[in-house]
């Protein structure tokens, strides 16, 4: 079945087409016309369900977006253009990737999520402009230390909801990373070198099997957000009293039988779960926080409340028991 590409899908410059924008058109393969567009720089084919990629769309020369999330994809082709920099065929079926992927050095974005790739090759470090990396969602048992060869990815690295049972090491030579995404996998433990990750803004653990998190947590001095919820955390390593830019923290179904002593110099906190720990009682550094907003101890057995929560009510901080 010949596919046509509708007129009003194609976006014009200069008279020339810049731009096919056609997702979530019922699209079953490629438009025949496509191709033939050789100044086309993006192409945004996500929602479809189209089955198979050519190479006549990858290799365009001035291709720069090329978009198929949410499509039927099996397979990608063997070639890339120069120009590619923004690559997302996540949510199809890809059980394997070509190895001329990890030649495509102009790569700054490349989702991969939900698709069932259950391995990765050494060679990814070649992907040296890469910013943002999304493999969530797949079935990857380990990840390579060449990740750690990434000197660009600042974005975003999404490594959730796979069967991860430990990371490489060489994760903290990404010092210049934003954000990172653990979540939903087995973890039992995270290596030191995480304190090298220097950059980090927002961290998601939850859902492992984490026991303890590393004593270099405090080295991460802009960290906003940690997301730690569903471990097996019994406490926290006292350093992370130094991650002083701490927003949100979320500890949420943990063993956590107490708290750093160090945590009134969280002066930035906000918001605190501490929902079904298993704490008898609350630091009273808590009562400190000039900015916590939100304090969560539902279904916390404490052996008393403490007059200061009513304290922190008055002031405007909700405190759920």
């Amino acid at each position: 079945m010949r596919m046509q590409l509708h007129d009003s899908a194609i976006r014009y410059i200069d008279g020339e087409p810049d731009a096919v924008l056609a997702a979530n058109t019922g699209l079953t393969a490629i438009p025949d016309a496509l191709p033939r567009l050789r100044h086309l720089r993006r192409i945004d084919l996500d929602g479809n369900a189209i089955t198979e990629l050519p190479a006549t769309v990858t290799t365009l020369p001035r291709l720069h977006t090329l978009l198929l999330y949410d499509n039927e994809l099996t397979s990608l082709p063997a070639e890339f253009g120069p120009a590619l920099r923004h690559f997302s065929v996540g949510r199809n079926h890809l059980t394997t990737l070509p190895d001329e992927l990890w030649q495509a050095t102009t790569l700054h974005t490349l989702n991969l999520a939900d698709n069932q790739l259950t391995e990765l090759p050494d060679a990814l470090r070649a992907l040296a402009a890469l910013r943002m990396l999304d493999l969530g969602h797949n079935q990857l048992r380990e990840i390579p230390a060449a990740i750690g060869d990434l000197p660009q990815l600042t974005d975003y690295l999404y490594l959730s909801d796979n069967n991860l049972r430990r990371v490489p090491a060489a994760l903290g030579n990404l010092d210049r990373l934003d954000y990172l995404n653990l979540a939903d996998n087995q973890l039992t433990e995270l290596p030191a070198t995480l304190g090298g990750m220097t950059a980090l803004r927002e961290l998601r653990l939850y859902n492992n099997a984490l026991t303890e998190l590393p004593h270099t947590l405090g080295q991460l001095h802009r960290l906003q957000e940690l997301h730690a919820r569903g471990n097996r955390l019994a406490a926290l390593p006292e350093s992370l009293a130094q991650a002083q830019q701490l927003r949100h923290l979320d500890l949420r179904d943990n063993p956590l039988q107490r708290l750093p002593e160090g945590i009134a110099a969280l002066t930035e906190l906000t918001h605190l779960d501490l929902r079904a720990t298993a704490l008898r009682e609350l630091p009273d550094g808590l009562r400190s926080l000039p900015r916590l907003g939100k304090l969560d101890l539902r279904w916390t057995k404490l052996d008393r409340h403490p007059d200061w929560l009513t304290d922190l009510r008055h002031r405007g901080c909700v405190v759920l028991l």
